[in-house]
């Protein structure tokens, strides 16, 4: 009997942070959507903050295409961790663009960079098991 007992309330915890996490992706997702498509839009404030970072506007496309990549897969059950791993890399370069090339605040990217990483290390699980299914497929 106190086994049932005990489960049950497990079972509740791991169902609240399991939305708490699904709302964590879903603001994530919004906010990388919004950011991934001003710089394939265009913004005139992504023009030109590529323009100091020096590397080309392709960089801006590039970015940009992995931010609205990286929203959609943190939409998707299975590739949730792959999302949160692609934004996690496009953070870790927008921070250290923000300390060493260009006169902004690292605090935005950073704040980004450890929320996309909270979801990679709770949904990694996801990922361990799909890349052991396409190994195993080999």
């Amino acid at each position: 009997m106190s086994g049932s007992v005990q489960s049950a309330p497990a079972a509740g915890g791991r169902k609240g942070r399991n939305i708490a996490l699904w709302i964590l992706q879903a603001v994530l997702a919004v906010v990388f959507v919004m950011a991934g498509a001003s710089k394939i839009a265009g913004a005139k404030d992504m023009v030109d903050l590529f323009q100091d970072v020096g590397a080309g506007q392709w960089l801006r496309y590039v970015t940009g295409s992995l931010e609205l990549v990286g929203a959609v897969l943190l939409l998707v059950p299975r590739l949730s961790a792959l999302g949160g791993l692609v934004l996690t890399g496009v953070m870790t370069g927008a921070v250290v663009t923000c300390l060493s090339v260009v006169d902004r605040s690292p605090a935005p990217p950073a704040v980004l960079l450890v929320l996309a990483a909270v979801v990679t290390w709770t949904r990694r699980e996801r990922v361990l098991g799909a890349v052991g299914k396409g190994v195993t497929a080999l």
